[in-house]
């Protein structure tokens, strides 16, 4: 009776993570692109702030400030390149929270060793999906485009890939399920690929 109760409490844990990392994801594609939690914005070249000056009495000696007043990227490359930055560091947060769960679990010194092969099955999982999501950007930036972002989940991958001038093709599309294909071994049809707005 413990190890069936153990054992759907494991896979409860892993259920509301997935659900967690998926709501997530959702959520921020449905944000506005525009709107960036956190950023700020240096009004004028002045500051008496030590951080934002390197210390110099002078603020415009400081190479802070003055990266802070050039001109921005254009807003469309810059949109872009905030939700790939974003979209990592959200999925990565998830991935830090279903691994501390996990390894809590696995620290109960009451656990039998069937939970605690499953719980570490389920972390070496997590571990395999995070290796193959960073190869999978990394080769899809290699081919020529500007950013992507792999989500992996059991039996399916989305992957989010930076604007293309004139769309994505199906070229472009055959290639990047290629990537995905021989790093995760999932077929085309369990493959979805997002060019990013």
């Amino acid at each position: 009776m413990k190890l069936w109760k153990r054992n759907a409490v494991v896979a409860a844990i892993v259920v509301f993570v997935c659900a967690a990392v998926y709501l997530n994801w959702t959520y921020e594609q449905e944000t506005d692109a525009g709107k960036v939690l956190g950023q700020a914005e240096l009004v004028g070249a002045e500051s008496s702030d030590p951080l934002l000056t390197g210390g110099a009495a002078d603020p415009s000696a400081s190479p802070a400030v003055s990266a802070a007043v050039s001109p921005a990227p254009s807003p469309t490359a810059a949109q872009t390149s905030d939700y790939f930055a974003s979209a990592r560091l959200n999925r990565q947060e998830a991935r830090d929270s279903a691994l501390s769960l996990l390894q809590d679990a696995a620290a109960n010194e009451e656990a039998d060793a069937a939970t605690l092969t499953e719980l570490n099955e389920a972390i070496e999982t997590m571990a395999s999906s995070t290796v193959s999501e960073a190869q999978i950007e990394n080769l899809v930036i290699a081919k020529g485009y500007a950013d992507c972002v792999a989500f992996l989940n059991e039996g399916s991958a989305s992957i989010v890939v930076a604007p293309v001038e004139g769309g994505l093709t199906e070229a472009d599309v055959a290639r990047i399920a290629e990537i995905v294909t021989d790093e995760t071994g999932l077929t085309s049809s369990q493959i979805k690929i997002i060019e990013c707005e």
